[in-house]
């Protein structure tokens, strides 16, 4: 009887039912937010949703199969500019925050991410490597009813944001300092340069105001 109960025992914990996973008390991996003065843009499971900034249930915004990111509000609320990889290629699309489809404003094919909006909501900022002879990038607009792309007079650039006026840019030259390009250049950290143009009766000049070894070296939403 004894030598039987082990049998027994394991009998009984094998034959046991799964216990069933327990729900999550909340949602996971939500990146990239956008805010307005009403609402919350994020990305999710690559696709766009918006919730109110005050609570609520948040509404999908897209659902194409192919990858949406780097979302960002117009001035007035009422567009979000985002990243699309559809039919292969990476380019800038505006969907309304109240839903519909999403609208194609680039057709190069190359690699266009979203960085913002002009202050006055009629371009979208972003960064593309046309126009360019090496592996950097450049700043460009585009209008939002449609047009041709106009390439802002900075010779390089990564990410960058307007000031309120429209009359400065914050901007990173290159996106990281430690690439196989300019490590030989190592300074000790690993943030990229911060650059703001000062504008001249002829000409803009980049003028350096941040460092490899600042914690703030990303210029977001709007420059002051």
């Amino acid at each position: 009887m004894l030598r039987r109960a082990p049998f027994a025992l394991i009998a009984l914990c094998f034959g046991s039912a799964p216990r069933a996973p327990k729900p999550p008390t909340e949602t996971l991996l939500l990146r990239s937010p956008t805010v307005s003065a009403t609402n919350v843009a994020f990305v999710y499971a690559n696709d766009l949703w918006v919730a109110p900034r005050a609570g609520g249930e948040a509404r999908r915004l897209t659902v194409h199969p192919g990858r949406e990111t780097n979302p960002y509000f117009s001035p007035d609320g009422k567009w979000i500019a985002f990243t699309g990889e559809y039919d292969g290629n990476a380019d800038v699309y505006v969907v309304s925050v109240d839903g519909g489809d999403p609208r194609r404003l680039t057709y190069h094919p190359g690699v266009d991410v979203v960085e913002g909006w002009t202050p006055d909501g009629r371009a979208v900022l972003f960064t593309s490597t046309r126009l360019s002879h090496s592996f950097y990038d450049r700043l460009f607009t585009v209008p939002v009813e449609g047009g041709f792309e106009e390439p802002l007079p900075l010779p390089m650039a990564e990410r960058g944001a307007y000031s309120a006026d429209a009359g400065r840019i914050a901007y990173n030259p290159i996106r990281s300092l430690w690439t196989e390009d300019t490590w030989r250049h190592y300074r000790g950290g690993q943030e990229p340069f911060l650059w703001m143009p000062f504008r001249t009766t002829t000409r803009t000049t980049p003028g350096r105001c941040g460092s490899a070894t600042s914690s703030t070296s990303y210029p977001t939403g709007t420059a002051r």
